[in-house]
């Protein structure tokens, strides 16, 4: 999975933004497994790249979360 843009993050909305993450995360539980087994990844640059889109995911969703509630209360 391609890491993700600003303009991207911008523009998903809160059900595609977690699909993404879970996606991240399995790709993380892959490249760490391989880790653990001893053989190095193929990029360990990459490794670095989705543990900062995951936390950029996770901030977006909150975001979102807490748009939703404060629309319910207007």
């Amino acid at each position: 999975m391609a890491i993700i843009k600003k303009t991207e993050l911008k523009q998903l909305n809160k059900q595609v933004a977690g699909e993404k993450l879970n996606d991240l995360r399995k790709e993380l539980m892959k490249a760490n497994s391989q880790i653990a087994m001893g053989t190095l990844p193929e990029n360990p640059g990459r490794i670095r790249e989705i543990k900062r889109t995951i936390t950029k995911l996770q901030i977006l969703i909150k975001q979102k979360n807490k748009q939703e509630v404060s629309k319910k209360h207007e």
